[in-house]
Protein backbone atom coordinates (compact mmCIF):
# COMPACT_ATOMS: atom_id res chain seq x y z
CA UNK A 1 0.00 0.00 0.00
CA UNK A 2 1.34 3.40 -1.01
CA UNK A 3 1.50 5.90 1.86
CA UNK A 4 0.45 9.48 1.22
CA UNK A 5 2.12 10.84 4.36
CA UNK A 6 5.88 11.18 4.06
CA UNK A 7 6.28 10.30 7.75
CA UNK A 8 4.99 6.81 6.96
CA UNK A 9 6.33 6.48 3.43
CA UNK A 10 9.89 7.20 4.57
CA UNK A 11 9.75 5.71 8.06
CA UNK A 12 12.99 3.72 8.57
CA UNK A 13 12.44 -0.03 8.48
CA UNK A 14 15.77 -1.03 10.07
CA UNK A 15 17.69 0.06 13.14
CA UNK A 16 20.64 1.09 10.97
CA UNK A 17 18.49 3.58 9.05
CA UNK A 18 17.05 5.19 12.17
CA UNK A 19 18.50 8.58 13.06
CA UNK A 20 19.65 8.14 16.65
CA UNK A 21 22.79 8.72 18.68
CA UNK A 22 25.23 5.86 18.07
CA UNK A 23 25.17 4.87 21.75
CA UNK A 24 21.41 4.23 21.52
CA UNK A 25 21.53 2.64 18.09
CA UNK A 26 24.13 0.16 19.35
CA UNK A 27 21.76 -0.98 22.12
CA UNK A 28 18.86 -1.57 19.74
CA UNK A 29 21.08 -3.23 17.15
CA UNK A 30 22.26 -5.70 19.77
CA UNK A 31 18.66 -6.65 20.54
CA UNK A 32 18.14 -7.30 16.83
CA UNK A 33 21.37 -9.29 16.51
CA UNK A 34 20.36 -11.49 19.43
CA UNK A 35 16.79 -11.69 18.04
CA UNK A 36 15.51 -10.97 21.53
CA UNK A 37 13.53 -7.83 22.32
CA UNK A 38 13.13 -7.33 26.09
CA UNK A 39 10.50 -5.26 27.85
CA UNK A 40 11.39 -1.65 27.10
CA UNK A 41 10.33 1.80 28.25
CA UNK A 42 11.34 4.37 25.63
CA UNK A 43 11.08 7.95 26.88
CA UNK A 44 11.66 11.21 25.04
CA UNK A 45 10.07 14.17 23.29
CA UNK A 46 7.63 14.02 20.39
CA UNK A 47 8.91 12.92 17.00
CA UNK A 48 12.36 11.70 18.08
CA UNK A 49 11.90 8.14 16.81
CA UNK A 50 10.59 6.07 19.72
CA UNK A 51 7.81 4.32 17.80
CA UNK A 52 9.95 4.08 14.68
CA UNK A 53 12.74 2.20 16.45
CA UNK A 54 10.22 -0.12 18.12
CA UNK A 55 8.69 -1.03 14.74
CA UNK A 56 12.11 -1.35 13.11
CA UNK A 57 13.30 -3.86 15.71
CA UNK A 58 10.16 -5.96 15.31
CA UNK A 59 10.47 -5.89 11.52
CA UNK A 60 14.12 -6.94 11.58
CA UNK A 61 13.59 -9.69 14.13
CA UNK A 62 10.56 -10.85 12.14
CA UNK A 63 8.21 -11.10 15.10
CA UNK A 64 4.48 -10.47 15.21
CA UNK A 65 3.58 -7.20 16.91
CA UNK A 66 0.54 -5.15 17.78
CA UNK A 67 0.40 -1.39 18.39
CA UNK A 68 -1.99 0.19 20.87
CA UNK A 69 -2.21 3.97 21.10
CA UNK A 70 -2.49 4.83 24.78
CA UNK A 71 -4.12 8.19 24.06
CA UNK A 72 -7.04 6.46 22.30
CA UNK A 73 -7.27 3.13 24.12
CA UNK A 74 -6.21 3.85 27.66
CA UNK A 75 -8.69 2.06 29.88
CA UNK A 76 -8.84 -1.15 31.87
CA UNK A 77 -11.04 -2.89 29.28
CA UNK A 78 -8.39 -2.45 26.59
CA UNK A 79 -5.78 -4.10 28.79
CA UNK A 80 -8.01 -6.94 29.95
CA UNK A 81 -9.45 -7.80 26.55
CA UNK A 82 -7.28 -6.63 23.67
CA UNK A 83 -3.84 -7.13 25.23
CA UNK A 84 -4.57 -10.40 27.00
CA UNK A 85 -6.23 -11.94 23.94
CA UNK A 86 -3.25 -11.05 21.77
CA UNK A 87 -0.54 -11.92 24.28
CA UNK A 88 -2.01 -15.32 25.11
CA UNK A 89 -2.18 -16.53 21.47
CA UNK A 90 0.63 -18.23 19.57
CA UNK A 91 2.69 -16.20 17.09
CA UNK A 92 2.27 -17.11 13.41
CA UNK A 93 5.99 -16.49 12.99
CA UNK A 94 6.75 -19.04 15.68
CA UNK A 95 8.68 -16.70 17.99
CA UNK A 96 7.88 -14.17 20.70
CA UNK A 97 5.25 -11.52 20.08
CA UNK A 98 5.60 -7.84 20.93
CA UNK A 99 2.99 -5.35 22.09
CA UNK A 100 3.90 -1.70 21.48
CA UNK A 101 1.99 0.63 23.80
CA UNK A 102 2.44 3.98 22.10
CA UNK A 103 1.95 7.14 24.19
CA UNK A 104 1.75 4.94 27.28
CA UNK A 105 1.83 7.99 29.55
CA UNK A 106 -1.86 8.42 28.68
CA UNK A 107 -2.80 5.03 30.12
CA UNK A 108 -4.88 5.33 33.27
CA UNK A 109 -3.27 4.30 36.57
CA UNK A 110 -5.64 1.32 36.78
CA UNK A 111 -4.67 0.18 33.28
CA UNK A 112 -1.00 0.48 34.17
CA UNK A 113 -1.58 -1.51 37.36
CA UNK A 114 -3.13 -4.36 35.39
CA UNK A 115 -0.12 -4.37 33.06
CA UNK A 116 2.18 -5.27 35.95
CA UNK A 117 0.66 -8.75 36.12
CA UNK A 118 0.19 -9.04 32.35
CA UNK A 119 3.91 -8.51 31.74
CA UNK A 120 4.77 -11.34 34.11
CA UNK A 121 1.91 -13.62 33.09
CA UNK A 122 2.86 -13.57 29.41
CA UNK A 123 6.63 -13.21 29.82
CA UNK A 124 7.32 -16.52 28.05
CA UNK A 125 5.33 -15.54 24.95
CA UNK A 126 5.32 -11.77 24.73
CA UNK A 127 7.45 -8.64 25.24
CA UNK A 128 6.12 -5.14 25.87
CA UNK A 129 7.50 -1.85 24.54
CA UNK A 130 6.16 1.33 26.13
CA UNK A 131 6.79 4.70 24.49
CA UNK A 132 6.11 7.95 26.33
CA UNK A 133 6.95 11.64 26.42
CA UNK A 134 6.85 11.81 30.21
CA UNK A 135 8.26 8.78 31.99
CA UNK A 136 7.19 10.26 35.33
CA UNK A 137 3.60 9.39 34.36
CA UNK A 138 4.48 5.69 34.14
CA UNK A 139 4.13 3.93 37.49
CA UNK A 140 7.29 2.70 39.16
CA UNK A 141 6.39 -1.03 38.99
CA UNK A 142 6.42 -0.78 35.19
CA UNK A 143 9.78 1.00 35.29
CA UNK A 144 11.22 -1.90 37.26
CA UNK A 145 9.91 -4.45 34.76
CA UNK A 146 11.47 -2.72 31.74
CA UNK A 147 14.81 -1.53 30.46
CA UNK A 148 14.38 2.27 30.52
CA UNK A 149 16.00 4.08 27.58
CA UNK A 150 15.88 7.87 27.33
CA UNK A 151 16.15 9.60 23.97
CA UNK A 152 17.82 12.75 25.25
CA UNK A 153 20.90 14.12 23.49
CA UNK A 154 24.27 14.51 25.17
CA UNK A 155 27.01 17.02 24.40
CA UNK A 156 28.13 16.88 20.78
CA UNK A 157 25.24 14.72 19.59
CA UNK A 158 22.82 17.47 18.61
CA UNK A 159 24.90 18.76 15.69
CA UNK A 160 25.56 15.27 14.34
CA UNK A 161 21.91 14.30 14.60
CA UNK A 162 20.76 17.50 12.87
CA UNK A 163 23.26 16.91 10.06
CA UNK A 164 22.07 13.32 9.59
CA UNK A 165 18.46 14.42 9.49
CA UNK A 166 19.24 17.22 7.03
CA UNK A 167 20.75 14.59 4.73
CA UNK A 168 17.66 12.39 5.11
CA UNK A 169 15.33 15.31 4.35
CA UNK A 170 17.19 16.27 1.17
CA UNK A 171 16.95 12.63 0.05
CA UNK A 172 13.17 12.68 0.59
CA UNK A 173 12.76 15.93 -1.33
CA UNK A 174 14.93 14.68 -4.20
CA UNK A 175 12.91 11.45 -4.33
CA UNK A 176 9.65 13.42 -4.37
CA UNK A 177 11.12 15.71 -7.07
CA UNK A 178 10.59 18.84 -4.99
CA UNK A 179 12.83 21.84 -5.69
CA UNK A 180 14.35 23.30 -2.54
CA UNK A 181 16.86 25.75 -1.14
CA UNK A 182 19.23 24.03 1.29
CA UNK A 183 19.39 27.10 3.53
CA UNK A 184 15.61 27.08 3.91
CA UNK A 185 15.62 23.36 4.76
CA UNK A 186 18.28 24.04 7.38
CA UNK A 187 16.03 26.70 8.93
CA UNK A 188 13.10 24.27 9.16
CA UNK A 189 15.29 21.62 10.80
CA UNK A 190 16.71 24.21 13.20
CA UNK A 191 13.26 25.45 14.20
CA UNK A 192 11.71 22.08 15.04
CA UNK A 193 14.75 19.99 16.05
CA UNK A 194 14.66 17.31 17.44
CA UNK A 195 11.03 16.71 16.41
CA UNK A 196 11.79 14.98 13.12
CA UNK A 197 8.15 14.10 12.49
CA UNK A 198 7.18 17.78 12.65
CA UNK A 199 9.96 18.70 10.21
CA UNK A 200 8.81 16.13 7.65
CA UNK A 201 5.16 17.14 8.00
CA UNK A 202 5.98 20.83 7.62
CA UNK A 203 8.11 20.22 4.52
CA UNK A 204 5.40 18.09 2.93
CA UNK A 205 3.02 20.98 3.50
CA UNK A 206 5.44 23.52 2.01
CA UNK A 207 6.08 21.23 -0.98
CA UNK A 208 2.50 21.85 -2.15
CA UNK A 209 3.65 25.36 -3.11
CA UNK A 210 5.74 23.81 -5.90
CA UNK A 211 9.16 24.48 -4.43
CA UNK A 212 10.68 25.24 -1.07
CA UNK A 213 12.70 28.45 -1.28
CA UNK A 214 13.20 31.76 0.50
CA UNK A 215 9.59 32.65 -0.24
CA UNK A 216 8.43 30.54 2.71
CA UNK A 217 10.92 31.94 5.23
CA UNK A 218 8.27 34.32 6.52
CA UNK A 219 6.13 31.28 7.39
CA UNK A 220 8.98 29.48 9.12
CA UNK A 221 10.48 32.06 11.40
CA UNK A 222 12.90 31.06 14.13
CA UNK A 223 11.57 30.34 17.60
CA UNK A 224 12.34 33.72 19.14
CA UNK A 225 11.54 34.79 22.67
CA UNK A 226 12.53 38.43 22.17
CA UNK A 227 8.97 39.68 21.71
CA UNK A 228 7.46 37.80 24.64
CA UNK A 229 10.30 38.88 26.94
CA UNK A 230 9.56 42.49 25.99
CA UNK A 231 5.89 42.03 26.96
CA UNK A 232 6.86 40.36 30.25
CA UNK A 233 9.22 43.19 31.17
CA UNK A 234 6.48 45.74 30.48
CA UNK A 235 3.96 43.60 32.43
CA UNK A 236 1.68 43.90 29.43
CA UNK A 237 -0.76 41.06 30.12
CA UNK A 238 -2.95 41.78 27.07
CA UNK A 239 0.04 41.42 24.74
CA UNK A 240 1.24 38.32 26.57
CA UNK A 241 -2.13 36.66 26.10
CA UNK A 242 -2.30 37.72 22.45
CA UNK A 243 1.20 36.31 21.83
CA UNK A 244 0.31 32.99 23.48
CA UNK A 245 -2.84 32.68 21.38
CA UNK A 246 -1.08 33.38 18.08
CA UNK A 247 2.18 31.46 18.48
CA UNK A 248 2.66 28.02 16.97
CA UNK A 249 5.58 27.21 19.27
CA UNK A 250 5.30 23.91 21.09
CA UNK A 251 4.98 24.75 24.78
CA UNK A 252 7.61 22.26 25.93
CA UNK A 253 10.06 23.68 23.38
CA UNK A 254 9.27 27.21 24.55
CA UNK A 255 9.83 26.35 28.22
CA UNK A 256 13.26 24.97 27.34
CA UNK A 257 14.09 27.97 25.16
CA UNK A 258 13.19 30.38 27.96
CA UNK A 259 15.10 28.30 30.51
CA UNK A 260 18.26 28.45 28.35
CA UNK A 261 17.95 32.24 28.09
CA UNK A 262 17.38 32.98 31.80
CA UNK A 263 20.92 34.16 32.56
CA UNK A 264 20.69 36.73 29.78
CA UNK A 265 17.25 38.16 30.53
CA UNK A 266 16.61 37.70 34.28
CA UNK A 267 18.38 39.24 37.26
CA UNK A 268 20.54 36.67 39.11
CA UNK A 269 18.44 36.73 42.28
CA UNK A 270 15.32 35.84 40.26
CA UNK A 271 16.75 32.88 38.34
CA UNK A 272 15.89 30.22 40.98
CA UNK A 273 12.27 31.42 41.12
CA UNK A 274 12.03 31.42 37.33
CA UNK A 275 13.39 27.85 37.18
CA UNK A 276 10.81 26.65 39.72
CA UNK A 277 7.97 28.28 37.78
CA UNK A 278 9.10 26.77 34.46
CA UNK A 279 9.53 23.32 36.01
CA UNK A 280 6.06 23.49 37.56
CA UNK A 281 4.28 24.43 34.34
CA UNK A 282 6.30 22.04 32.22
CA UNK A 283 5.10 19.25 34.51
CA UNK A 284 1.50 20.49 34.31
CA UNK A 285 1.79 20.52 30.52
CA UNK A 286 1.37 16.73 30.52
CA UNK A 287 -1.99 16.90 32.29
CA UNK A 288 -3.83 20.07 31.27
CA UNK A 289 -6.74 20.10 28.83
CA UNK A 290 -5.90 23.52 27.37
CA UNK A 291 -2.21 24.13 26.67
CA UNK A 292 -2.73 27.79 25.80
CA UNK A 293 -4.17 28.53 29.24
CA UNK A 294 -1.27 26.67 30.85
CA UNK A 295 1.22 28.77 28.86
CA UNK A 296 -0.53 32.04 29.74
CA UNK A 297 -0.63 31.04 33.43
CA UNK A 298 3.11 30.31 33.35
CA UNK A 299 3.93 33.62 31.69
CA UNK A 300 1.67 35.49 34.10
CA UNK A 301 3.41 33.99 37.13
CA UNK A 302 6.82 34.82 35.67
CA UNK A 303 5.67 38.35 34.92
CA UNK A 304 4.46 38.82 38.50
CA UNK A 305 7.37 37.21 40.39
CA UNK A 306 10.52 37.57 38.32
CA UNK A 307 12.73 40.64 37.91
CA UNK A 308 14.12 41.17 34.42
CA UNK A 309 17.37 42.88 33.47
Amino acid sequence: MEHFLWTEKYRPRTVENCILPERLKAIFQEYVNQKEIPNLLLAGGAGVGKTTIAKAMCNEVGCDYMIINGSDENGVDTIRVKIKNYASSISFAGGRKVIILDEADYLTPNAQAILRNAIEEFSINCSFIFTCNYKSKIIEPLHSRCAVIEFGLKNGEKQKMAASFFKRITYILDTEKVEFDEKVIAEVVKKHFPDFRRVINELQRYSKLGKIDVGILSQIGDISITQIVKHLKEKDFASVRKWAASTDIDNTTFFRKLYDALYDIVKPQSIPQAVLILADYQYKQAFVADHEINLVACLTEIMANVEFK
